[in-house]
Parts: C-alpha cells; structure tokens; sequence
C-alpha cells in the first residue's frame, strides 16, 4: 500500500471514530442506533489500525553498470533486464565497447 493510501485510510477511519458520538449518539439513540455507532466505531478502529500496522513499501532496487569491460560475441556490458521485467532505477555510465553481434553496452531490455 502506498504512502498516500495509508494516511487516506489513517484520516477516514479517525473521522469515523470521532464523528460515530458526535453525529449518532447526542440525539438520544435508542438500541438499533446504538448497536450501528458500536459496529462503526468498531471498523473505524479496525481500519485505523490495519493502517498503522502495514509496512511501508519496499525500496525498489537500483541496477547500476559503471566503467564496465568489453562486450563481444553476444556479451552484454551494464543491466539486462529482459523483457523489460523488474522495477526500480537502472543507470549505465562510461560502459565499455561493444562489438560483434547481439551485443550490448549500456542497458538491454530485449528477451
């Protein structure tokens, strides 16, 4: 769950505990109204804390090929990401030469 989700969720489920007393029960409820604040305080508080109690997410991971050696015959010099699978950042500097077929300097994302 992103950041963002979770301080939305975080920020609901207060409004709904703080509003359950405020909105239903100053007007003198009677025993249904009762039982329905109960079981909206009662998700409010379960949502607040499944909120609290998720990890934030993890860090992406960074590929990362600098001052690399000579590719050839095939040979890749930096990332090979095939298919263009994987997340995260990829950055290829100062990569060495590549000659002869299929060969890469730099970042690959063919399969």
């Amino acid at each position: 769950m992103g950041q963002g989700w979770r301080i939305a969720v975080i920020v609901l489920a207060a409004a709904g505990i703080v509003s359950t007393p405020l909105i239903w029960l100053l007007n003198g409820p009677d025993a249904g109204e009762l039982v329905g604040a109960s079981i909206q305080v009662a998700v409010g508080i379960a949502a607040l804390v499944w909120a609290l109690l998720q990890s934030p997410p993890a860090a992406r991971p960074r590929d990362r090929a600098t001052r690399t050696g000579r590719a050839s015959r095939g040979g890749i010099t930096g990332v090979k990401r095939p298919g263009g699978r994987g997340s995260g950042s990829a950055t290829a500097k100062d990569t060495g030469e590549a000659d002869g077929k299929n060969s890469v300097s730099g970042i690959d994302y063919t399969d």
